[in-house]
């Protein structure tokens, strides 16, 4: 910072001396860390503060009861329920007790852990997740070339607004996604939370375990009566009230 400095003047040889003024020296050192820690504090929360984006499948509302949905092959079809403290049953196939000769599935029960669920997945979706581990190999040593997966004009329009890094990830995740599109043999994951006893971070997570386990295909789907009823019986809750229907209408 500028010194002020101020000379007494000599009125002549038999002039007073003014007393000489010492010079002013204001240490601003101290203010301007200060100013750099706000400013990289506030820099850094604003980035963490952006909302994040998560990608989920919901089932279309039905507008008409007796339009039917895509049949889904029974042993292809993994259902997970969340329930109170973390806790996770699944079982396979498409169970209705209203028919007879419908075989009861069996639950098993497991939680967040990378021995529970997340193992479960990943034997189940091997075949796929071997598939997509190779690719992204294939991606970085270049043995996949940008050309297989782009057009000339897509790959072009790269070059120019996006580093090396960012084309090799998007080329990973376009190759992924066709990948994910042919899939025929691995699960289709249905999502089903006990409303009342499961917590939202619960429900993230086991998002999140879909993409560790590059599941294709997953949607979020409410329990049927039978499930709440199962829940209940394995969780020791309360069990469900039926739906009156007349009293619905």
């Amino acid at each position: 910072m500028a010194q002020i400095e101020d000379h007494g003047n000599d009125h002549g040889k038999g002039g007073k001396k003014r007393p000489k003024k010492h010079s002013t020296h204001i240490d601003m050192t101290p203010m301007v860390d200060l100013m750099c820690l706000l400013i990289t504090f506030f820099m850094l929360t604003t980035a963490f503060s952006k909302p994040k984006v998560m990608e989920i499948v919901l089932p279309e509302k039905k507008k008409d009861d007796k339009i039917e949905g895509p049949k889904v092959p029974k042993h292809r079809t993994f259902n997970i329920l969340i329930t109170q403290n973390s806790t996770i049953y699944w079982y396979i196939g498409n169970y209705n007790p209203t028919d007879k000769t419908d075989t009861i599935p069996n639950f098993y029960k497991t939680d967040f852990s990378k021995d529970g669920i997340r193992k479960v997945l990943l034997a189940r979706n091997k075949e796929l997740f071997k598939s997509i581990e190779e690719l992204k190999e294939n991606v970085k040593k270049g043995v996949v070339k940008p050309e297989e997966i782009l057009t000339k004009d897509s790959l072009a329009v790269l070059q120019k607004t996006k580093t090396q890094n960012e084309i090799v990830n998007f080329i990973t995740m376009k190759a992924i996604k066709e990948l994910k599109s042919k899939d025929e043999i691995g699960p289709i994951v249905l999502i089903k939370a006990d409303k009342e006893h499961t917590k939202y971070k619960d429900f993230v997570r086991i998002i999140d375990e879909m993409a560790i386990a590059s599941i294709a295909r997953y949607a979020v789907v409410d329990p049927s009566f039978y499930e709440m009823q199962k829940l209940a019986e394995l969780t020791g809750n309360a069990p469900p009230v039926a739906e009156n229907k007349e009293t619905k209408k």
